[in-house]
């Protein structure tokens, strides 16, 4: 027999009713029947019962178990009784009836209990992950993750794409997001950067010749934490040669596809999946409709550019009126069959938008063919009619208006796009995953602060039309140009990021120096892409969708910390291994490196408590 078990705790059945079996696991429950005691033993797989009889030798010792105590039994298996059978549980037509039993490790009082959800806070969750872990649900989830990159990784290769490893220790590069460094011991005041993606290198890899590549990449990201952007994640990174676009799409949207069919059905409802090819959506018409650029498709409501209609001479709204005058713009969420609603419902929404810094957000509501609300008597009927006409409004409709910058007006309104959504209810669609590309991104953009021109998206992608594009006399005119630069959309969280890339380095040189990087900067930070690009570099693309995210779609979890083994809390901090920690100073003198901490501001209250001290 073996040394631990014969059959996992998952395995035993009727058929198995008679035989003497080995198991070995954690003490999940023990249930005391007066005379009976009864314990649920758990592995990895699931749970058996076992029972100790009163007479039993071994009920004195086994009465001391803990919940978590590692256990190993040596019994007999036996059937239920009808009336105790647990249809819930695979094995529960049988129980196994101890005849030997010896703990192969004890266990302390556990700070939360593991057998059900007692609802223990995150940081108490994080700090003893490994209890955590053991949780059902918990260990659910992180085998979807297993099986999802196992398909992914059949799925790539069933295309003839190869796996490779790239670097950790890197150069920094501006991928949009802050770097995290390393500092170097051998060469005194540089650093290296964790990669934020393997940007470079897997371009570099189709410059060396090997056409298709993927790997499952660890990223790393010094941002700010949110509920779905962890600093180190991975995702399913892919670059191919000699392709287009759709070239891309065709690629990877059967990838999704069956990917998400295969999992569709894991949280116990079957969901439909958008079948290829994907909707396509240019950016400026994902903006307009939808305010965002990772739109949510299962909302119906759809946002209208009513400037126009605001900017008539018969519309004395000079609120509005102002700021088109200014270059603003007007934008309307519509707001099906709502007239019934109360005050309520309008003044949370205006309330709501002051929350997010808006002066509020006005509506109108029509009721008997006539506009009700605080703009109305300022839109005369014929502008209503037109704007009824426009948006497709009937009775019992009402229509929330928001006028900003077109950028800010746009934000505001994607925002109020999904909170009316929302607060309707009942007009999200259910049960489904809605994919689309949003594609046709600029390749720059404006910070309106400094009134810099800089990359929106990926700096190494190309432009459409090539050097072409680039040859503007206005430098405003740079923001119409227009890259080859792709996102992968779905349910309102982007999965993907990719683009056709820039592969000849002389119109890499001129699209960094139209905002600003001399080729010094540029061969400093990129000469070895720039150099491999001079040997003769194909037209080359890909793009990486977050294994995270999509495991967390998968688990219909908000949050990225649910869907991964170890993680760190919102502040960043390992609770698990304490990190980040403070180092040595000898490993500070090894690196050259000296500290420059920030002042800590010190209160009236803490000179009292030095004072008393």
């Amino acid at each position: 027999m073996h040394a631990f078990r014969t059959h996992n705790c998952a395995e035993l059945r009727k058929d198995h009713v008679g035989q003497t079996v080995k198991l070995s696991g954690w003490v999940n429950r023990k249930r005391d029947h007066g005379g009976l005691l009864f314990i649920d033993l758990r592995d990895t797989f699931g749970v058996t019962q076992i029972v100790i009889d009163s007479d039993s030798p071994l009920l004195g010792e086994v009465e001391k178990w803990r919940n978590e105590f590692v256990v190993m039994i040596t019994g007999k298996v036996v059937e239920r009784a009808a009336e105790v059978v647990n249809a819930k549980l695979p094995t529960g037509e049988i129980e196994v009836r101890v005849e030997a039993a010896e703990v192969l490790s004890t266990a302390e009082v556990i700070p939360f209990q593991v057998a059900e959800d007692d609802n223990a806070g995150e940081d108490v969750r994080l700090r003893y992950r490994y209890l955590d872990l053991r949780r059902e649900k918990m260990q659910k989830k992180i085998r979807l993750r297993n099986d999802v990159i196992s398909s992914m990784r059949r799925r790539m290769w069933d295309q003839g794409f190869q796996e490779f490893n790239t670097p950790i220790l890197t150069a920094s590069s501006p991928e949009g997001a802050r770097d995290f460094l390393v500092p170097s011991r051998l060469h005194p005041g540089k650093f290296y950067a964790l990669p934020q993606a393997p940007q470079q290198f897997k371009q570099l890899l189709m410059m060396s010749g090997f056409d298709k590549y993927f790997q499952i990449a660890p990223c790393f990201r010094d941002e700010d934490s949110r509920a779905d952007r962890l600093a180190e994640f991975y995702q399913l990174d892919v670059e191919m040669s000699f392709i287009t676009e759709e070239d891309v799409y065709n690629t990877m949207e059967p990838v999704l596809q069956g990917l998400f069919e295969e999992f569709a059905d894991f949280t116990g409802e079957t969901r439909k999946v958008t079948q290829a090819p994907f909707p396509r959506i240019p950016y400026d018409e994902a903006m307009l409709k939808y305010g965002s650029d990772k739109p949510d498709l299962r909302n119906p409501l759809e946002i209208c550019d009513v400037t126009d209609i605001f900017a008539r001479d018969d519309v004395e709204f000079r609120a509005f009126k102002n700021v088109i005058d200014n270059g603003g713009v007007v934008r309307a969420i519509p707001a099906p069959q709502v007239s019934d609603k109360s005050r309520k419902f309008f003044d949370s929404l205006n309330d709501w938008a002051r929350g997010e810094g808006a002066p509020g957000l006005g509506y109108i509501k029509f009721e008997n063919g006539e506009g009700q609300g605080p703009i109305a008597k300022f839109v005369p009927a014929e502008a209503q009619d037109v704007l009824k006409a426009k948006m497709g409004l009937k009775d019992g409709d009402a229509v929330f208006f928001v006028c900003d910058k077109e950028s800010a007006a746009a934000k505001l309104a994607g925002k109020a796009r999904d909170k009316i959504c929302a607060d309707i209810g009942g007009l999200l669609e259910q049960g489904v995953y809605k994919f689309c590309w949003i594609i046709d991104y600029p390749m720059y953009e404006l910070d309106e602060d400094t009134g810099h021109i800089d990359f929106s998206h990926n700096p190494f992608s190309m432009p459409q039309g090539g050097d072409a594009a680039l040859d503007v006399e206005d430098k405003m005119d740079l923001l119409k140009v227009k890259a080859h630069q792709y996102d992968c959309v779905c349910n309102g969280y982007e999965l993907c990021s990719g683009a056709i890339r820039n592969h000849k380095p002389e119109t890499m040189v001129k699209a960094f120096g139209a905002v600003g990087y001399s080729k010094e900067v540029l061969e400093d930070k990129f000469g070895g892409m720039l150099n491999a690009m001079r040997f003769g570099a194909p037209p080359h693309g890909g793009c990486a969708f977050g294994v995270d995210r999509i495991v967390m779609l998968f688990c219909d979890e908000p949050n990225l910390r649910e869907v991964n083994a170890f993680v760190m809390n919102g502040q960043f901090e390992d609770l698990l291994m304490n990190a980040p920690s403070e180092t040595s100073p000898e490993q500070l003198k090894d690196l050259h490196i000296k500290l420059n901490l920030p002042k800590l501001k010190v209160t009236s209250d803490d000179e009292a408590a030095v004072k008393s001290a």
